[in-house]
């Protein structure tokens, strides 16, 4: 019997005195689910991704990521299981300005004890099949908001993780750069990835994903099907700058 690539049992939440920002969660996703994690602001979905990614720890509860309990690891075995397991995504992009695009996909293999030459020609490899390789030498200010995600997600799939995380991936970005990033996820979704993205937009959920779970007030009010993209969508085939297989 296949086992989860992430389990929550009975997972709760607090910051300070307030109301739990997740109450008795519970929540199982599959080896190559894609799954949309909606719900207003405040609603505790981005608590649920750090949960998932080691990032936060549970007052109450288990948190199980391909076999390993991230709530028992500390701080450094929490970076290393990251670092090995699962690639993240972020809104407002996390790269470092003072290093080039390829520095910054590069990073984590690097990080991971990874030869420079070895890191660098993963990362040219990366650049070119997302279709920004022409910006290797560049700053991340010198790119727009779209390209600038491009290079977050090649710098998520440096390790080449089994799991993708994204938290608001299209937040920053305007309404054409997002469906260009939401095209992307759905089609590292058809390689065979697992895909958990954190969104408050709809159209992004029905864009990369086959399941939405949402929250409301710290628990799961809902979990089913989303809803298909329309056939003119583009949801499982990545944009024409990017195309080509992504590993």
């Amino acid at each position: 019997m296949t086992a989860p690539v992430i389990e929550l049992r009975g997972v709760t939440r607090r910051y300070d005195d307030g109301p739990p920002a997740l109450h008795d969660v519970s929540l199982t996703v599959m080896p190559g689910e894609a799954v949309a994690v909606l719900g207003p602001s405040g609603s505790g979905k981005s608590t649920l991704l750090h949960l998932i990614a080691g990032l936060d720890r549970p007052d109450a509860g288990t948190v199980t990521v391909d076999g390993v309990r991230v709530d028992r690891l500390g701080e450094a075995g929490s970076a290393l299981h990251r670092r090995a397991r699962v690639g993240m995504v972020f809104q407002f992009f996390h790269l470092l300005d003072d290093l080039t695009v390829t520095e910054n996909v590069a990073l984590p293999a690097r990080l991971a004890g990874t030869a420079r030459r070895a890191a660098e020609a993963r990362a040219a490899e990366l650049l070119e099949r997302l279709g920004i390789d022409r910006h290797a030498r560049a700053l991340p200010s010198r790119l727009s908001g779209g390209e600038r995600q491009r290079v977050a997600v090649a710098r998520a799939l440096m390790n080449r993780p089994a799991l993708l995380l994204a938290d608001e991936p299209t937040g920053a970005l305007d309404s054409a750069a997002g469906e260009d990033v939401g095209a992307l996820l759905a089609a590292l979704h058809a390689e065979g990835r697992t895909l958990v993205v954190v969104t408050h937009d709809p159209a992004l959920a029905r864009s990369c994903a086959h399941r939405t779970v949402r929250i409301t007030d710290g628990r799961i009010t809902e979990d089913g099907p989303a809803r298909l993209p329309s056939p003119s969508g583009t949801a499982g085939t990545l944009p024409p700058a990017a195309a080509g297989e992504v590993r």
